[in-house]
């Protein structure tokens, strides 16, 4: 089999992996249907993008469909970007200012009208042969790159405030979603970036090097793919969103110093933290597996604001930790509890309010130092 047959083979099969997956998350009844149309959206982008091998076998020469099919990529980052803002904040909406990352596809394109898309095949195939220096091609090459460093920038900050968020204002899910989607964009970031790389080498005098590279990322992209099927087949719910009317704490923290009429007592202060402790103890609130912060402060009658600089400045503890620490003190004093001896770790978990064996044990030991298992045993 030569390397053209196995690259078609490819593609056909990235393709249609695609397209499948995009026709369950248009068709698939879910409350997340924002989030679900923008990345089936990213993944038709994808599956334009890397039809190349099916596309060329069938046209003749260069067109203005290939080229404005290859000009699609400038779409494939803004998707995604849209993608994780969907699926970061609960209240996330798509807006007319959202066409706004439109642009850069409808410049590129304008910038093919007077020597390429308006222009006959012969002049076609002239623009293309010697497109190491053609203006245009050189500045789209350029725009893209700009704008993969801008969304991936803007990507990584996303998702670093909605995790803080996360951590300042819930205690119910682990953080794991997040941790993926992270290292799905890492892998997506180091794509691109090879990308970029195989772009470089298309001006320069190693063309051949580019060639390779691009059947590579052809077969890097049916792995990712396939990587993500999995991932959605075995965790349907990836994320828990969060308000993006939400402030963080450092922001709060900030205002408060510019604010001397809101400074809080040290009487104040302990009186807060105690009707806290009280009601953490008493009414043993940690154990609803979805509990926020928003919960506790209508139950003690603290303003959210005021609990959550408590909570997650001057206590030092993000929201998830401190309500974790007392989920792991009950936790330890069943593993103590002699007539306990026969409950497993699982049912442990899920009585003292966690849902999951893995962020069980991520906070067990970062509480103790040791796993459920080994503290037991050492008991």
């Amino acid at each position: 089999m030569d390397k053209s047959n196995l690259l078609i083979i490819i593609a056909s099969v990235s393709i249609f992996i695609s397209v499948l997956l995009a026709v369950f998350l248009l068709t698939v009844k879910t409350r997340h249907r924002v989030s679900n149309v923008l990345f089936a959206v990213f993944l038709i982008l994808n599956a334009i993008d890397i039809c190349d091998p099916l596309f060329y076998g069938m046209e003749g020469g260069p067109s203005n469909l290939g080229m404005f099919k290859n000009m699609f990529v400038f779409l494939q980052i803004p998707v995604f970007y849209l993608y994780v803002l969907s699926v970061c904040y609960s209240d996330f909406k798509l807006k007319p200012q959202h066409l706004l990352h439109v642009l850069p596809f409808i410049i590129t394109n304008l910038t093919l009208v007077p020597r390429f898309y308006g222009v006959d095949t012969a002049s076609k195939i002239f623009f293309i042969e010697n497109r190491q220096n053609m203006i245009e091609l050189k500045f789209n090459h350029i725009l893209l790159h700009v704008q993969m460093i801008i969304y991936f920038v803007a990507v990584f900050r996303v998702l670093r405030k909605s995790k803080t968020l996360y951590l300042e204002n819930y205690a119910g899910k682990s953080i794991s979603s997040y941790n993926w989607l992270f290292q799905f964009t890492v892998i997506l970031c180091i794509v691109y970036s090879i990308a970029l790389l195989k772009n470089i080498l298309k001006f320069s005098e190693y063309v051949h090097i580019s060639e390779e590279i691009k059947a590579g990322l052809l077969l890097l992209s049916l792995f990712i793919i396939c990587w993500y099927l999995f991932k959605a087949l075995n965790h349907p719910e990836l994320f828990r969103n969060v308000d993006s009317k939400l402030k963080l704490v450092s922001e709060l923290v900030s205002e408060e110093k510019g604010n001397e009429e809101s400074a809080v007592s040290d009487i104040e202060y302990n009186e807060k933290l105690l009707r806290l402790k009280n009601y953490m103890t008493e009414k043993k609130s940690f154990l609803n597996s979805s509990l926020t912060i928003q919960d506790v402060s209508g139950e003690i009658e603290i303003p959210v604001r005021e609990l959550s600089l408590l909570i997650n400045h001057q206590l030092g503890q993000h929201f998830y930790d401190f309500v974790n620490t007392y989920r792991i003190e009950n936790a330890m004093n069943m593993l103590k509890d002699e007539t306990k001896s026969k409950v497993t770790i699982l049912e442990i978990l899920y009585e003292v309010g966690f849902n999951s064996k893995s962020s069980f044990n991520t906070a067990f030991k970062k509480h103790t130092g040791t796993t459920p298992t080994l503290y037991r045993k050492n008991l």
